[in-house]
């Protein structure tokens, strides 16, 4: 319960600091959950600043990613992930983004800086550090939704009491979808999907396991929600299923290309001969997403050309860890797939013997990657002239 009074003054104290108005930055919306930030260059250019609170917060640090492309935001963005101890803290992570912020758009940093750190100051005339006045909800205190608190606490707490608290602060985090605002434009489907995940989940993490993080599940659950709720989606542009129901292997079947395209025409073929008529990419991510891309490679069908090589694998820059932004968000890395399979002139293979020799599969895929990569680390990567879009 401590570390959850702790974020809501956290919270409290940023809004009192960096206004919706402020010159510099600006907290823009706050949740126990997520926050929202505004940074403002000396140029007046804005940059959205996202961070979401990780079910064991503090021990792990709120994962945090930009709107903005810019190499710049992001690189003072992924420091945050690098942080232990006291540094992971909601307040001293907005110090660390700000100071690097101000020194890369060369612009003063605020005042106010010398009041961002941890533990909080508490004026003498206020009661101390995570006490709260009988009669006083969490409500009028810190303007956050009431919790549900024993009326008793004793002193000597047991150790088993201590491990509930901490499972109670994980069911803050992953707790079920309800249906609220947050849900509209969501299908009953995928919203019981979104629901299912997170009690999986919460177990998972409980368990202690070691193939997936707290961040990387956190923000993936909230990319599988934006592409729910996309546009793109809804017109079915492309499909998304989960591989064993795991939140770390996407099926993403492309179903809309340039219908100017050879690809289109050749997709065309395919279904007039009773396949699908798609292309089916598997999305693997790992436990340092978004700070690492997934690795993306074709399932079918066989593709020459167009950045598909050897085993399926999808060789981008954007695929890199050079290239990669935590920034990216996975819709729109689909559909850059989408547009960039036709631009480098893919070709479905529809000769059978030619199919056989080219089968598909992930070690060829991984080593076929492996090997491209070293070659663009000598010579660099070919950027497509604007003509071709």
């Amino acid at each position: 319960m401590a570390c959850l009074r702790e974020l809501k003054l956290e919270i409290k104290t940023l809004e009192k600091i960096f206004t919706k108005d402020h010159e510099r930055f600006q907290t823009l919306n706050s949740s126990l959950d997520e926050m929202e930030f505004r940074f403002i260059d000396a140029a007046g250019k804005r940059y959205e600043i996202m961070a979401s609170i990780t079910p064991d917060y503090p021990s792990s640090p709120p994962v945090w990613f930009a709107e903005s492309e810019e190499t710049s935001v992001a690189s003072a963005v992924e420091m945050l992930s690098t942080t232990d101890g006291p540094d992971n803290h909601l307040i001293c992570q907005v110090r660390i983004l700000l100071r690097a912020l101000c020194q890369l758009y060369n612009v003063p940093m605020p005042g106010d800086m010398d009041s961002l750190k941890f533990p909080l100051d508490v004026p003498q005339d206020e009661e101390p550090f995570g006490y709260c006045e009988e009669g006083v909800s969490d409500e009028v205190e810190f303007g956050f939704p009431a919790e549900e608190v024993d009326e008793q606490e004793s002193e000597g707490e047991t150790e088993e009491e201590g491990e509930d608290e901490d499972d109670t602060e994980i069911d803050l985090a992953i707790e079920p979808v309800v249906d609220d605002d947050s849900n509209k434009g969501l299908k009953k489907e995928d919203l019981a999907t979104l629901n299912r995940l997170r009690g999986e989940l919460r177990k998972t993490h409980l368990e202690g396991s070691q193939f997936c993080s707290v961040q990387s599940s956190d923000r993936l659950m909230k990319e599988l929600r934006t592409v729910y709720k996309s546009d793109s989606f809804k017109k079915d542009m492309f499909s998304v299923e989960l591989v064993n129901d795991s939140i770390y292997e996407w099926n993403v079947q492309i179903k809309s290309v340039d219908p100017d395209s050879l690809l289109h025409k050749d997709l065309l073929k395919l279904k007039e001969s009773g396949e699908d008529g798609t292309i089916l990419l598997r999305l693997s991510f790992n436990d340092k997403y978004p700070f690492e891309p997934p690795f993306v490679r074709v399932i079918s069908p066989v593709i020459k050309n167009g950045y598909v090589h050897s085993g399926g694998a999808i060789c981008m820059e954007l695929l890199t860890k050079q290239g990669w932004s935590s920034a990216y968000t996975v819709e729109a890395m689909i559909i850059q797939i989408s547009a960039t399979l036709p631009r480098g002139k893919a070709r479905v293979m529809l000769d059978p013997p030619l199919l056989r020799e080219s089968m598909y599969s992930l070690p060829r895929a991984r080593e076929s990657f492996r090997h491209i990569m070293k070659y663009h680390e000598k010579g660099g990567w070919y950027t497509p002239p604007k003509s071709d879009g």
